[in-house]
């Protein structure tokens, strides 16, 4: 049977940071999946100007959520980890699955650690994902201790096309966490790519997860 996925995005380079490696490979691979994005990189903009989101975030991203249901969506997933409080307030108004992508990561890091590291390019991503985290947790009566590391600037070093720099930049905070913590939970699919050399705790990326997990509410 037919299912269909809108996507929300708020970088405009989504394509090469989330669809086309994580998205249509996705959709490849399942048998009657077709994907639909929606991009709007205000929404990002106006979350960071304003240290998270605020209502106009929320009532713009209602209103995208409410365009895919009209169109014939069965499921939404937003891919910023920043704008995830307005992805939990929209579900109040939405009849169809509505999930943000870094929840499986959330899941993972706490079934597999108590000391957990956020790594994030951004300055909003760590508390948005840490909540996720800590929600988590509690569902599953889990004392936990997050470690949060922002690399300044890298995120607008990899907006700038130089992936090259922007993961330098990330590898060298990658590996210093690495040595304080159980397990490191990345917190934006834009890191997700990231080239990295082993470390010793697991990692846990957003992405394909993600897909798999909004795949099966749909079903």
């Amino acid at each position: 049977m037919k299912k269909t996925l809108y996507t929300i995005n708020t970088v405009n380079n989504f394509m090469d940071i989330i669809y086309k490696p994580f998205g249509e490979p996705f959709k490849e691979q399942t048998e009657g999946l077709e994907i639909y994005n929606i991009m709007d990189d205000s929404l990002l903009k106006e979350t960071l100007d304003n240290g998270g989101v605020n209502a106009d975030v929320c009532n713009r991203m209602l209103n995208y959520a409410q365009a895919a249901q009209s169109s014939g969506a069965d499921a939404i997933l937003t891919t910023c980890t920043s704008v995830n409080e307005a992805t939990k307030y929209i579900k109040k108004f939405i009849h169809i699955p509505v999930m943000n992508i870094e929840e499986p990561v959330a899941d993972m890091a706490v079934e597999n650690g108590k000391r957990i590291g956020i790594l994030a390019t951004l300055p909003t991503s760590p508390a948005a994902i840490g909540r996720v985290i800590k929600e988590k947790a509690a569902e599953q009566g889990k004392e936990i201790e997050l470690l949060n590391v922002v690399v300044d600037g890298a995120f607008n070093v990899l907006c700038s096309g130089d992936r090259e720099r922007h993961d330098q930049m990330v590898c060298e905070a990658l590996y210093k966490l690495s040595e304080e913590v159980d397990v490191i939970a990345f917190a934006q699919i834009s890191m997700s790519l990231l080239k990295h050399d082993e470390v010793k705790v697991p990692i846990y990326k957003i992405g394909t997860s993600g897909f798999k997990k909004i795949y099966s509410m749909m079903k």
